[in-house]
């Protein structure tokens, strides 16, 4: 079946379910819609969908991924036995195919609140968990529900071949205006400290940024060595986001018996803003699931991203956290 004929797929709403799942999401559903622009001077009402979230695998096995360049947001978080994943968040295009494709976390539904019935494509979930994945407010899309978006590389192993065609989930890009997620762009604040790399590290994974002044844009190395897409080129975003947050457990567990961590993205901390080749210890809050995350320097003015893709690495609050 081809993009044409699956409007139907694109289109669809589905139904949420009320009861006890529900109720048990009321803490991440709480709050009211933001209204307004989000920096981009791009009312986020317009336009017939809502951003494209893809949850991306980030083991070794997993790599090169593909379609993370054309991303406006990646977010990287922690996962059983120390690991990372990855979330993009797609608005202004999309690209021809995203993966791999691998399953949610409850962290997920907290960071997507801020958005406005995002689309989340993932491989699936615990069954615990799928009850409260099916009540929020969001279009969740596994390959059980959208089959003709997904397919499998057979030149790779499963579980790590898992593949999704944007346009045959959401048809078409929304649009910055969709953005919803407090992040402006604008001039580098005042000061800042000269910096070549920065690392990101996980009990067992790690991120390195390194400044390319000929590019003005951080190069990503995961777990020691420079990533790489499958078309060849580096995933190089314009600004980096090391965000301090509460990394606690869940009541969840993967398949081994690990404990899945849960990521604290609603609150307020510290964080460091890499643009332009300097590092800003800056500050950010979110006092609802339903917002964005505000970044401000010490004296509460709002801090600016470079213009071009911003990664979002949430890191454990600790003693590496700026004082």
């Amino acid at each position: 079946m081809g993009v044409a004929g699956l409007s139907g797929v694109a289109k669809r709403t589905k139904v949420l379910r009320h009861g006890a799942a529900a109720a048990l999401l009321a803490v991440v559903t709480a709050g009211c819609t933001v209204s307004g622009t989000d920096g981009s001077g791009e009312d986020p009402a317009e336009g017939g969908t809502s951003v494209l979230a893809v949850k991306i695998d980030n083991v070794r096995a997993a790599r090169p991924q593909t379609g993370l360049d054309a991303a406006d947001v990646v977010y990287a978080e922690q996962v059983e036995g120390g690991l990372s994943r990855l979330m993009a968040v797609y608005a202004t295009k999309l690209p021809e195919a995203v993966g791999p494709v691998r399953s949610a976390r409850e962290s997920d539904l907290e960071l997507l609140r801020q958005f406005d019935e995002p689309t989340l494509a993932f491989s699936g979930a615990q069954n615990k968990l799928l009850p409260l994945i099916d009540s929020a407010p969001l279009h969740a899309e596994t390959p059980k529900d959208a089959p003709d978006a997904y397919y499998r590389d057979s030149g790779r192993r499963a579980p790590h071949n898992l593949y999704l065609r944007p346009e045959r989930l959401v048809g078409s890009a929304p649009g910055a205006g969709r953005l919803t997620t407090g992040f402006r762009q604008g001039p580098a604040p005042e000061g800042g400290t000269p910096q070549n790399s920065y690392t990101v590290r996980y009990p067992t994974a790690g991120f390195t940024f390194t400044w390319s002044a000929d590019r003005q844009r951080w190069l990503v190395s995961m777990d020691g060595a420079p990533a790489e897409t499958t078309d060849g080129g580096r995933p190089a975003p314009a600004t980096v986001v090391v965000q301090y947050v509460k990394v606690r457990d869940s009541a969840y567990h993967d398949v081994r018996g690990s404990t899945t961590p849960y990521t604290e993205t609603v609150g307020s901390g510290k964080a460091r803003v890499l643009r332009d080749g300097k590092v800003f210890d800056v500050n950010w809050q979110r006092p609802a699931a339903t917002e964005g995350t505000e970044f401000t320097t010490a004296d509460g003015s709002p801090v600016n991203f470079a213009e071009g893709q911003v990664w979002v690495v949430y890191a454990q609050d600790s003693q590496d956290s700026p004082a």
